[in-house]
């Protein structure tokens, strides 16, 4: 795991190079993680883009976690402060016996509120003494590290979308899904069994939405009792090691009627449409578009209101953005979903959702559970 982490931040090292950084401050937890392997509550990481054993790269904590940086975090120097951003702040530009300190550091400015930027100005004016070093924005570089994933990344995504597999296939053989249950109780059921089978979450609030629920994106899961003759969405995942699965499948209680199964397959062939667009080098917009002109061409371009699909990994939604408002293209080993809907307000509503890898050649599919219309 060590070296894996090492990689990493030796990639992020070459890209604060290329951009005249002397040290990158690192504080949004799931980055800190990434690089790190650091699992609690409170972290940063102070990387150099020219470590030496004056100034090495510093690991920040507080008290309550000593022991468990020590454990997971053994190859960097640990700093203990409850203050933790501020305190590798200072520790950045103080000037040691190797030399003086960062003249210009890098920060996550996505992630650092106004009043923490303040804190960290004040901190490193204290601590440099003379000519006040710079602070600037690192952009969403680690993320953009983040977007491509590994093979051991990979592992932890398909076992976590085993895991949801698994749980719908013994809801449904058990008659879990069935009129007269609740929209709470379902996604309750789900969840346990979830975790029941390793996984050490939910990846998100699972949606367990019936009837005319069905036509709302997000819909929180309620009392609202399944019916027969109504569409069954169900948006749910697992977490396993820190990874996120996502899958969603639209299902009908009883008989399914005629505008149910047409919305049904035309939500099937945008989603295909949407996999076979997945490739190296595809254009983000161009990829939602392969899907959504499917979705317009059959009258329903109104009732798509979301992006077709989001990237996966140790967040549930993380690059790259699949949709209108998207930019720039997909690479081999980056973990997204496809996941076009239409929704009819009032009637039912039809989302399908994979989660893949996009490789060289044909997408991996990692939720396999099948897409023809199930049909309880």
């Amino acid at each position: 795991m060590g070296a894996r982490q090492a990689g990493r931040r030796d990639r992020l090292r070459a890209a604060a190079a290329e951009r005249g950084l002397d040290a990158v401050l690192v504080t949004e937890l799931h980055n800190v993680r990434y690089l790190t392997g650091f699992t609690g509550s409170n972290g940063a990481l102070l990387l150099r883009t020219d470590p030496s054993p004056a100034h090495p790269d510093v690991f920040g904590t507080d008290g309550r976690y000593t022991t468990q940086a020590g454990t997971q975090v053994p190859d960097v120097e640990l700093l203990v402060d409850r203050a933790t951003a501020t305190a590798l702040a200072r520790e950045a530009v103080r000037p040691r016996s190797g030399g003086p300190g960062a003249g210009r550091i890098g920060f996550e400015g996505h992630h650092v509120t106004v009043d923490g930027l303040r804190a960290l100005e004040s901190a490193v004016a204290d601590a440099a003494g003379g000519q006040v070093p710079e602070l600037t924005g690192l952009g969403r570089a680690v993320e953009a590290l983040r977007a491509v994933k590994d093979d051991e990344e990979v592992d932890a995504l398909r076992r976590a979308c085993a895991i949801a597999d698994a749980a719908l296939a013994e809801l449904a053989a058990e008659g879990a899904l069935r009129p007269g249950r609740t929209e709470l109780q379902v996604g309750r059921e789900l969840d346990a069994r979830m975790l029941a089978m390793g996984a050490e979450a939910p990846s998100f609030e699972t949606i367990v939405a019936t009837g005319a629920n069905s036509a709302i994106p997000h819909h929180r899961p309620d009392g609202t009792e399944l019916r027969a003759g109504d569409l069954l969405k169900l948006d749910f995942g697992a977490t396993v090691d820190g990874y996120h699965s996502d899958m969603t499948r639209t299902l009908v209680l009883g008989h399914a009627s005629d505008w149910q199964r047409e919305v049904y397959d035309l939500v099937a062939a945008a989603q295909a449409a949407g996999r076979a667009a997945l490739a190296p080098g595809a254009d983000v917009v161009a990829v939602d578009a392969a899907a959504r002109d499917v979705v317009a061409a059959a009258g329903h371009g109104e009732h798509f209101t979301h992006g077709l699909g989001h990237g996966v990994g140790l967040q549930i939604h993380e690059a790259p953005g699949i949709g209108p408002l998207g930019a720039g293209t997909l690479a081999a080993g980056m973990a997204v979903t496809v996941e076009p809907g239409v929704y009819l307000p009032g009637h039912g509503g039809v989302r399908i959702e994979d989660t893949l890898v996009v490789t060289d050649g044909e997408p991996e599919l990692l939720t396999l559970t099948s897409k023809e219309l199930l049909v309880l």
